[in-house]
């Protein structure tokens, strides 16, 4: 059998920067920068210069859902997974979890309400000179991930936003406000998060930059480092080292809509990053079952698949979905109205594992557009105790030993003891495919490896395992 590669070649350097060392220097980092963004000079520190206008309009934007936008100009606000009607206080609700409250003040949802137009589309001004009055509100408005999705959302949405604002005060002060959180992002983004939200934060550096004005030198060498991030999480094959279908999703519609600010600027696509987007396109039709949404692995969710298509369309890239992903550790068996995918990998690499699923040799089977054999997938809400049930073997397509996980989940969310060896072989003859799988993750504790052999006919009709 065909050993995976291993988390070095894997993440081609990415996963080693999260390893062990890097990571506590990290750490020790992340915590004495906090320390000195805790203080009370802090906000002194990010005074400066506020531009009288934006410099760019992003014209390429995602459509939104005017029957969330009525929704939540009425005030019932579903984020999450999670819906709170009639937020008090309104920016902080006691009872909203993390993830809520995350959502809630990145504005990702402000599209819905410019869509839905008459009184939902004025509610737009409203709630940003709500929350420029009252932005002190719980730790997460700050985390960079949240910072850079409501930068790139108010740039995004800007003339809709102002638009009955005639003595001009909320758009100075958006103004105003979009400057000193660029200049937060400029120093949290590098440090603070890490995977898809260090991308995020990038994308927001990137969109708040060259819309409110930087220096060409300045802007080439936060590129730069964009690029050697994309390097570090997107993998040879195109997958996202997250192993997660969602992640797939939500990094390439970021790359994306970095690529249209810069075109809207005139300013050249950064080879990185193209590739990057012709890679991730083909790996996420890999992901999509023929109901036109998402496998479920690693966190992931369906997905709309309407979305989907848009994003494939605007990644300009032709490439189909692969057979088999090696690098990110996944196979596809096609065939007449059949579908197979099998997560043929090892777990993501520390750094990129805190929503990683037990699930090592799951699959998922479809015939057409019904889904036959699935794993349970995501959970969003904010019940924590119900992420952990999502993330164990036991909600997976697999054969559970003493109910005991393949992976180790810790308390921190993230894993530990886990599968050292995966090896899978694929053979193909006439149109018949055939994978064979095995991992270690039960050796150590009970002796035994685990193994999975899946076979599709070449007219699709005929799946054995």
């Amino acid at each position: 059998m065909t050993p995976v590669p291993s988390d070095k070649e894997l993440a081609a350097g990415g996963g080693q920067r999260a390893g062990d060392a890097a990571g506590l220097l990290t750490r020790l980092r992340r915590d004495a920068l906090k320390v000195l963004a805790a203080g009370s000079l802090y906000p002194q520190s990010l005074i400066g210069r506020v531009p009288s206008d934006l410099k760019l309009r992003i014209g390429q934007r995602w459509p939104g859902d005017p029957g969330r936008g009525a929704a939540i100009a009425g005030g019932e606000i579903e984020l999450a997974g999670e819906l709170v009607r009639h937020p008090s206080p309104f920016w902080a609700p006691a009872a909203a979890g993390e993830q809520w409250l995350a959502a809630w003040h990145g504005f990702g949802w402000i599209t819905d309400l410019t869509t839905a137009g008459g009184a939902a589309r004025d509610k737009a001004g409203e709630l940003v000179h709500s929350w420029l009055r009252e932005n002190s509100g719980p730790a997460v408005v700050w985390r960079a991930d949240v910072v850079a999705t409501r930068v790139f959302a108010w740039i995004a949405q800007f003339d809709e936003i102002v638009r009955r604002d005639q003595d001009q005060s909320l758009r100075r002060a958006m103004l105003a406000s979009l400057a000193t959180q660029l200049r937060r992002l400029a120093r949290s983004g590098s440090w603070e998060v890490a995977g898809a939200a260090r991308l995020r934060a990038f994308k927001g550096l990137i969109a708040g930059r060259v819309a409110l004005g930087d220096s060409e030198l300045r802007l080439a060498k936060l590129l730069r480092a964009f690029e050697r991030e994309i390097l570090a999480q997107v993998m040879p094959d195109g997958g996202h080292i997250s192993r997660n279908p969602s992640m797939q999703l939500q990094v390439l519609q970021d790359l994306i809509d970095t690529r249209a600010v810069l075109r809207a600027a005139h300013i050249d696509t950064p080879e990185g990053l193209q590739h990057a987007i012709e890679r991730m396109a083909p790996m996420l039709r890999f992901f999509r079952h023929g109901d036109r949404r998402l496998a479920l692995f690693n966190d992931s969710l369906e997905e709309d698949g309407v979305l989907i298509d848009l994003v494939l369309t605007r990644s300009e890239a032709k490439g189909s979905a692969p057979a088999q992903a090696i690098h990110t550790g996944f196979d596809r068996l096609q065939a007449g109205r059949s579908l197979i995918i099998i997560d043929t990998g090892k777990p993501p690499p520390r750094g990129f594992d805190e929503r990683a699923h037990a699930g090592t040799l799951s699959f998922e089977f479809s015939h057409e557009r019904e889904r036959i054999i699935v794993n349970c997938g995501a959970y969003r809400g904010p019940k924590a105790g119900w992420s952990r049930v999502a993330r164990a073997s036991a909600a997976h397509s697999v054969l559970v030993v003493a109910d005991t996980n393949s992976i180790e989940i810790r308390a921190d969310g993230t894993i530990g003891r886990g599968p050292a060896s995966v090896t899978r072989e694929r053979a193909e003859h006439e149109g018949q495919q055939w994978v064979s799988a095995a991992h270690d993750g039960y050796y150590e504790r009970f002796g035994l490896t685990y193994a999975r052999q899946l076979f599709l006919a070449a007219d699709g009709e005929d799946v054995r395992g």
